[in-house]
């Protein structure tokens, strides 16, 4: 299940959201670091998130579209960022934050809706070595 073609694309993105969110706000609670060494550890992270997130891409395309997974990335976006924020940063989310992230979320399932999933027999010739 978890090797399936519809879910590792979006495994691999869940995790390369959190290693960019680490890598862009991480280093707030630590504003006494100079920032060219948070700048350095911030590309440093980054790398690891372009490592699961290129391949999340390529391989979700083959039963994806690329609309689909930008949009797929976007809500994870502001899932993982949400959870960050309260668990890491100690920042409330507000109300206002909520609807906020609510119709971004309802744009993002109106963006997804009646683009229609490749199906596996229509897949790109793409294999997860390439």
């Amino acid at each position: 299940m978890l090797a399936s073609p519809y879910v590792l694309p979006i495994l691999m993105l869940l995790g390369s959201n959190i290693f960019m969110t680490l890598a862009w706000y991480g280093h707030l609670r630590f504003k006494e670091a100079p920032l060219v060494g948070v700048i350095f550890a911030a590309w440093g992270i980054a790398l690891v998130e372009y490592c699961l997130a290129v391949p999340a891409n390529r391989w979700g395309n083959a039963v994806y579209t690329t609309a689909q997974l930008k949009t797929i990335q976007e809500v994870i976006t502001l899932l993982v960022f949400a959870g960050f924020s309260v668990l890491y940063l100690k920042e409330a989310i507000t109300w206002n934050h909520a609807i906020g992230f609510a119709f971004i979320a309802a744009g993002a399932r109106f963006a997804g809706a009646g683009s229609g999933r490749r199906s596996v027999s229509d897949q790109r010739p793409t294999s997860v070595t390439s």
